[in-house]
């Protein structure tokens, strides 16, 4: 009875008075509540490339509050979407078999897909605050499943599952829609050069740093010539934006 006290005491001055009232009220509307626990709702969007340049530079603004990247929280969010997804569509497909199960939760909980929701939700505005560093993709997706960490150690299991599948899934995707859409390139060219007797090879063409972070570019080569090259600060990532140019190039 006193911790919910206190936790009510804590939402009102965070939503009322803090200093941080007006990201509350964003958090809100993102969230559907006001969190007694807003530093790690606040972790959850401070990428690892701002909390080195912090460090680096002994400040971060704040006198070191907040240091904490949202790695842990992107862990822990990452762990409950795999499952949550994984028991819904378990659920769902009843007839269906692993192979299915496994590509159907591969397309809700990949990379691509996570930067679409964050995106839809506003979380790119959020990121601006919090980061100094240019927002890449990849960035919009880690957000998200740090978001669902805290959600977790805010609101517990049940109230996270429920907000994965009604505030996600099914405001969000056409999961439909997602049952015949096959956007893996890379297996799809794979494919293509073995129905077509090619042998074909992705390799890392150069490794760079941007804000701190590595970014790689890949190239796409079929029987030792280059064909497409794609750019991404996540290799597999490169990989199927460069299989995607090739197969444009080689189907007509």
């Amino acid at each position: 009875m006193v911790a919910e006290v206190v936790n009510l005491v804590k939402r009102v001055n965070y939503k009322y008075f803090s200093r941080d009232r007006h990201f509350v009220e964003r958090l809100h509307s993102v969230l559907g509540f006001t969190p007694a626990h807003l530093h790690l709702f606040k972790i959850a969007f401070y990428h690892k490339s701002t909390i080195n340049n912090s460090q680096q530079n002994n400040n971060g603004g704040k006198k070191g509050e907040y240091i904490q990247s949202n790695e842990r929280l992107e862990y822990l969010g990452d762990a409950l979407l795999s499952f949550v997804i994984g028991e819904y569509l378990f659920n769902k497909y009843i007839q269906a078999d692993e192979g299915f199960l496994t590509k159907m939760r591969s397309k809700i909980v990949k990379r691509k897909m996570l930067n679409y929701l964050a995106e839809q939700m506003g979380l790119d505005r959020m990121l601006m605050e919090f980061n100094n560093a240019s927002i890449s993709p990849s960035m919009l997706g880690n957000a998200l499943e740090a978001l669902i960490g805290a959600i977790y150690l805010e609101k517990g299991f049940a109230y996270t599952k429920n907000y994965i599948l009604n505030g996600l899934v099914k405001k969000y995707i056409n999961i439909h829609s997602l049952e015949s859409f096959d956007d893996n390139y890379k297996s799809q060219l794979l494919e293509w050069c073995q129905k077509h007797t090619k042998e074909i090879d992705f390799r890392v063409i150069s490794k760079s740093k941007n804000d701190k972070r590595d970014r790689f570019r890949i190239g796409v080569y079929i029987d030792g010539v280059e064909v497409a090259t794609a750019e991404d600060f996540n290799k597999k990532s490169a990989e199927q934006v460069a299989a995607e140019i090739a197969l444009a190039q080689l189907q007509p």
